[in-house]
Formats: C-alpha cells, structure tokens, sequence
C-alpha cells in the first residue's frame, strides 16, 4: 500500500499547488457559515437553534449549486486536457442556465411561503417565529452565489483554484463585518438580530457576483465566448444532461436525505439540545473536512485531466489509488486532532462561550467523537465519490454509492432510535453515521474494478 505513494517528481507539488487554495477557499466558505453561527449562538440557545432550522432548505440549494458545479467539473477538467475551451464555456452557459432556474424558484418558495417550510423541519413554533424572516431573506443570496459559484468551478477545473480562494475570502469579510453590524446594531445600524444575519449574507453574495463577473469579463487566460455560453448546444446539452444530472441527483438526494436527518432532530423530545449542538458542531465537522475536500477536488481534476491527454488505464488508476491513501491518512491525522481538541479546548472553552445548556453539551460531545471516529473512512469515500469516480465519467454508480446508504441505512437507523425508541443521545449520533460503514467497502469494490474509468469528451 505504502509503495503506491512513491510518485514521480513534482506530482505532490501539483497537488499541493492545486489542493492549497481549494483548501483554503473551503475554510473560508466554511468560516463565513461559522461566524454566521457563532454571531448568532449569542443572541441565546433559541436563535441559534432556530438558524439552524432554516438553513436545512438553504443547505439544499447548496448542495445542489455545487452538485451543477461537480457535474460541470467532470467534463471541464476532461475538456481542458483536449485544450478545447469553446466546449468549457458552452459547459458553463448550460450549468449556468441550470443553476439559475433552480436557485430562483427556490428562493421564491421559501419567500412565500416560510412558515410552511419550517413546519416541515421542526414543529416547535418559537423556532419558526423566529427563522420566517431569515429564510425569506437568504434565499435569494443563493441565487447570485450559484452564478459566482460556476464561475469558480470553471477556473477551478481548468488549474486556476485561487480565484475561488480569492473570490469567497472577499464575500466572507463582507458577510462577517455586516455580521457585525447588523445582528447587534453597531456604528448606529439598528439591531436586527438573526434577520441582519439574513441581510448580510444577501449583501455579500451580491458582492461577490459583481467581483466574480468583473474578472470574467477580464480575464484572457479563459476568454468568455458568449455565443458559446448564450447557446451552448444540444450536443453538450446531452454530454451534460448524461454526466452531470446524475451528480446533481446525487447532491440533491444526498441534501434532502441529511436534511432529514436534522428534521428528525427537530421531532425528538430533546430537539432545542440537538439542533443547537448540531449547529455548533456541524460547523466544526465542515471545517474538519475542508482538507478532505480539497484533494477530493484536486483529485477530480487531475484525473480527469489524465483521462483527457489519453493516458493509459493503468497510469489512471494508479494516480486515483494514490489520491485515496493520501485523503485516507489526512482524514486519519483530522481524527487525532479533534479527539485531542475535545477534553482541551471545545468542552472547557467553545461549549460554555456558545451558552450551550447541558443536554446540548452532551450532545455536542457525542456528536464531536462520533465525526472525529468516522473521520478516515469519510475522507475516503469524499475522494473516491466526488472526485475520483466522478472525474472518470462513472457519475450514475458513484450517486448510488453516496446516496443509497444514507437513505436505506443512516435514516431509518435514526429515526428508529430517535423517535420511536427514544434511544441514549449516543447512540442516535453513531446512527446518523452509520452509513459511512456500506460507503467505504462499495466505493472501494468499484474502484478497483476500473470500469469507472471514461474519456466522456470522445463519445
């Protein structure tokens, strides 16, 4: 196994290069939610509880933004290796036409009609009362976001990650400033609490949307060809519909079912506890996965770039299993930190700072070594599914593999022990992750299979 991580020269510089500011851009983008959080968690136990409600409809049509941006990746990073970048911008003229008719009808269902969604998700009435003006308002950042969000995949995918670096580090210094401001009425604002929240994400995506179209206009590395884009044609039309719908259906088969999950806490008899110490911690697990993701990402385009310039099977697979190890034993190192980070640093400081009550603090406590136990085998599956597998064309199996455990396992496990058994907190977190078990060993089967491997540009 070890001898699969001796690489040529300069391989782990490329990685490394093109991993960094994905990492980095992933902290960023996971830090803006986190302060959201943290600004939030000192209005009290109630508000954070009720944000964290009303980001489930919101972390649906995030997860399907970057299901259209996965889904692009697959056949941009193929198309960059052919050095083909009229079919890049007709790739992105139709995610971008995808993405904005998602992105605003759900804006405009979670503006008119808040309360209904949130009773979908918790049916305790003071959270709802709370969260309408959020959800109303939020929405629609998601809408600017998606259209910024494309664009950076492109320049992700085509080696260029520090746009996406640069661009969210911009968005999150507005959103958190206004955070600021906002939430608790500094430099004579009005304290709006959670709804400033609401404003200042929307005010944020907008800027970041003006910044990611001046650059686009700008650029000349990757020129925008608006004949492409404005009529991207029904041959990549079909590539799209066939290689990207089935990552958009897995993002969004995988969203709603993790979405269940937390409605599912918000029905348990304990679930002011659960949603406020899912808030917190949920935070601290996208922080812990951020290096996951960023070689998963790296992963996908390098992959995908070897299958493009018409390697050899055998020079591909080596390059994913490479991949593999590496995330396996990152997610591994992850682990060691935040079972250490535990007793020294979250029980004793970030509990109490967050005025978590006991019941949430236990919860807490078993959800931060539940993520933390599960953390290699969950490293794996993210590089082996949305990067690796994708990149090779074999998004329809890779879907099946992300998106069945969840929803034949994970999710009646917990509503089983959560609702109707009324289960020990501990063993209701250890069912939410209960389907990383079936992840691993099927992703790992169709790895070494190799029939993942598709040069999706020649069909």
């Amino acid at each position: 196994m070890l001898r699969a991580l001796r690489r040529e020269p300069g391989f782990y510089h490329r990685l490394l290069v093109l991993s960094l500011p994905m990492i980095l851009q992933n902290i960023i983008t996971t830090s803006l939610g986190f302060a959201d959080t943290f600004m939030v968690g000192l209005l009290g136990n109630a508000e954070m509880a009720a944000v964290t409600a009303a980001n489930v409809p919101i972390f649906i049509i995030q997860v399907v933004i970057f299901g259209f941006q996965s889904g692009l990746a697959v056949l941009v990073s193929q198309y960059w290796g052919r050095g083909d970048t009229d079919s890049i911008n007709r790739c992105m003229g139709v995610a971008m036409y995808a993405v904005t008719g998602f992105s605003v009808t759900l804006a405009l269902i979670t503006f008119f009609f808040p309360a209904q969604v949130l009773r979908l998700i918790t049916p305790n009435q003071e959270l709802v009362e709370l969260a309408v003006s959020y959800i109303q308002i939020v929405g629609f950042s998601y809408v600017f976001n998606g259209l910024s969000s494309i664009y950076a995949g492109v320049q992700r995918s085509t080696e260029y990650p520090a746009f996406g670096m640069i661009l969210f580090a911009i968005s999150m210094c507005v959103n958190t400033f206004l955070n600021f401001v906002l939430i608790f009425g500094h430099f004579g604002a009005p304290a709006m609490g959670v709804t400033g929240a609401a404003v200042a994400t929307l005010t944020s995506r907008v800027v970041e949307f003006l910044v990611a179209a001046g650059f686009a206009l700008w650029n000349k590395r990757l020129p925008l060809r608006w004949s492409c884009i404005l009529r991207p044609g029904k041959a990549i039309l079909r590539s799209f519909l066939k290689y990207s719908i089935p990552v958009v259906c897995n993002e969004a088969l995988w969203s709603v079912g993790t979405s269940m999950l937390t409605v599912i806490m918000g029905h348990m008899s304990n679930s002011q506890d659960m949603l406020a110490a899912y808030a917190l911690i949920g935070n601290i697990d996208k922080i812990s996965t951020v290096v996951c993701f960023g070689i998963a990402a790296s992963a996908a385009v390098m992959v995908g770039k070897e299958i493009g310039q018409g390697h050899d099977r055998e020079q591909i697979y080596s390059v994913g299993w490479t991949l593999l190890l590496v995330s396996m034993f990152v997610g591994a190192a992850v682990m060691a930190l935040l079972l250490v980070l535990l007793p020294t640093f979250f029980r004793p400081i970030l509990f109490p700072l967050f005025k978590l009550t006991p019941g949430a603090v236990q919860a807490a406590t078993y959800l931060s070594i539940v993520y933390a136990v599960f953390m290699p085998m969950r490293a794996f599956d993210i590089t082996n599914i949305t990067g690796v597998l994708r990149a090779g064309g074999d998004a329809k199996t890779a879907s099946l593999i992300d998106t069945l455990p969840l929803w034949l396992v994970a999710i009646p496990l917990m509503a089983i022990t959560g609702l109707v058994l009324d289960a020990p907190t501990w063993l209701v977190c250890i069912a939410m992750q209960a389907e990383n078990i079936c992840k691993c060993p099927l992703g790992l089967v169709r790895f070494h299979s190799k029939k993942w491997i598709n040069d999706i540009t020649r069909i």
